[in-house]
């Protein structure tokens, strides 16, 4: 950042720097709080959570890097939470898709900052809760066809008043939960991160006083005009492009999305009006989850040294009709809309800007989140599987990796079978599902477990069916496969299983890039 661009700040470029690196260190250490703090092994260990940093106006100041699906989602949860007029003292908590959610699993906190007696930030914590209940343990059925049935649905509530904590609130939410300590605990690790983030920014502003808020907008303001300098790289123009969903879970005909993008000079327009209207089964997504996936694929083709803020995503609109896919309106069930339909708006974006930017998109990733959810009496096991991610100009694609809207760790063998009647038969890498091309998509994995309790298996995956494509001549990756006992079985499926019943996905590879003839490295 220039000295004229930090001017209207009163900060030179040292000092923003400073202070930036400070604040993303708060995000950070809240997001080790929160899975420090947890019980959940989907959040010890796969780490499915994010935490954040607003200002006052509810603006986006500092993001950790954990979950790129929360990057639109997050402020609109604090949005909803300003209408509700918080109070210092007060914890609000929300899980609502229709008031600043995006599924019901995923389990928000806003805290204001409040030093003094004004409120000068937000701390935010959002975490996958592995169960929030609905219709099956796990609270993802695949056939859910309204919201009520995929869980207990909780706009913004103040969990926490002027700092007395709500008995009444919380018994409300452990008694509509199958595991109720789980969730307490996960909650308390989540009031704890929390807490942290109020701590930290306490303590900037005694060493800082009011530059620290000056550089709330000094940092947002220099991640824009970043962005809007790669942007004016792009050369202008309008890209289309479209993809399918397989199926909604309560029928197996084709989703169709469509995204038609417009470069123009500084700004980035997405609109999907091509895209079907909402449908009955849970592949849903809230705008804020739309808007998430087209931030996700702009950090992707831009500098991803840009500090994450909410002034990365000021060039960038995304439009989508009330009532479709992507703008859905209650009571719409959306579950599988967070995990699923999110990869595929990625897929089609990043397929639109390979027109425009053919050297910064990567042929198409596993496009699926592989979500299994097994759950019975006492427990319930969430788990995203990896798989191939698609190659580059320059680089074959990393095999059995998170890829898209996911950045998950996996959860290993280990704390698996401690925690859940589940025995791993099989975790390895599918060879040879990666396309082949100058560079090779990735592979899939392979991932097999024996359930050793009566259980509800509910499995929302993708690509079973559509393979990931290849770019400049390179192959298609590898669909996906999902057997119960032997059996194939759909792409969204949720059934009553005995002990001993044997559940296997194989994940889809990713995409190859260029001309498999070609050596490479050739120009």
């Amino acid at each position: 950042m220039t000295a004229d661009e930090t001017a209207d700040h009163d900060l030179d470029a040292v000092e923003l720097e400073i202070l930036r690196n400070q604040l993303e260190s708060v995000a950070e250490e809240m997001g080790q709080v929160l899975i420090r703090g947890a019980f959940s092994p989907n959040i010890t260990e796969r780490r499915d959570c994010s935490t954040a940093l607003f200002d006052a106006d509810g603006e986006l100041v500092a993001q950790a890097e954990h979950i790129p699906v929360h990057l639109g989602a997050m402020p609109e949860a604090v949005d909803a939470v300003l209408d509700r007029d918080p109070e210092p003292g007060d914890v609000f908590v929300l899980n609502d898709p229709f008031a600043g959610g995006t599924h019901l699993p995923d389990v928000t906190l806003v805290s204001p900052i409040v030093p003094d007696d004004d409120v000068v930030g937000y701390a935010v914590s959002w975490a996958h809760h592995a169960d929030v209940g609905g219709m099956a343990p796990g609270s993802m059925p695949a056939g859910a066809r309204d919201i009520q049935q995929e869980g207990l649905r909780i706009p913004p509530t103040r969990l926490v008043a002027g700092g007395e904590r709500r008995d009444g609130v919380w018994t409300l939410l452990e008694a509509n939960v199958r595991n109720p300590a789980e969730r307490r605990a996960d909650l308390r690790a989540q009031l704890g991160a929390n807490e942290r983030g109020a701590e930290r920014v306490t303590e900037l502003l005694a060493d800082h006083g009011d530059r620290l808020l000056s550089a709330f907008d000094a940092v947002r303001d220099y991640s824009r005009q970043r962005v809007e300098a790669e942007l004016r790289e792009f050369p202008d123009g309008t890209y289309t492009a479209s993809d399918v969903l397989e199926g909604d879970g309560v029928t197996d005909a084709d989703v169709h999305i469509e995204a038609t993008v417009t470069v123009d000079g500084a700004t980035l327009d997405v609109d999907f009006a091509g895209t079907d209207p909402q449908v009955e089964g849970n592949v849903n997504a809230p705008l804020s989850v739309a808007k998430s996936a087209v931030y996700f694929v702009v950090r992707s083709v831009t500098d991803p040294d840009v500090p994450p803020n909410g002034g990365c995503y000021d060039p960038v609109r995304v439009h989508a009709p009330p009532g479709s896919l992507l703008n859905p309106q209650p009571p719409a069930a959306v579950v599988g809309g967070n995990v699923e339909t999110s990869q595929r708006v990625t897929d089609v974006v990043f397929r639109a800007l390979a027109e425009a930017v053919p050297d910064r998109v990567p042929a198409a990733g596993q496009g699926t989140m592989n979500n299994v959810v097994v759950g019975g009496p006492g427990f319930s096991y969430y788990e995203t599987v990896g798989g191939g991610m698609g190659a580059s100009v320059d680089a074959d694609g990393p095999s059995g990796v998170q890829v898209g809207m996911t950045n998950t760790l996996n959860t290993p063998v280990e704390a698996l079978e401690a925690a859940y009647p589940l025995r791993v038969e099989e975790y390895s890498l599918r060879a040879g599902s990666g396309g082949a091309g100058r560079h090779h998509g990735g592979d899939g994995l392979v991932r097999e477990l024996t359930v050793e309790a009566a259980a509800t298996v509910s499995l929302l995956t993708e690509r079973r069916r559509t393979a990931p494509w290849g770019l400049a001549g390179g192959a298609d990756g590898a669909c996906g496969r999902n057997e119960i006992d032997g059996e194939t079985v759909p792409a969204k499926v949720t059934r009553e299983v005995p002990p001993g019943t044997t559940v296997r996905v194989e994940t889809p590879g990713g995409g190859g890039y260029g001309d498999p003839d070609e050596t490479p490295g050739a120009e």
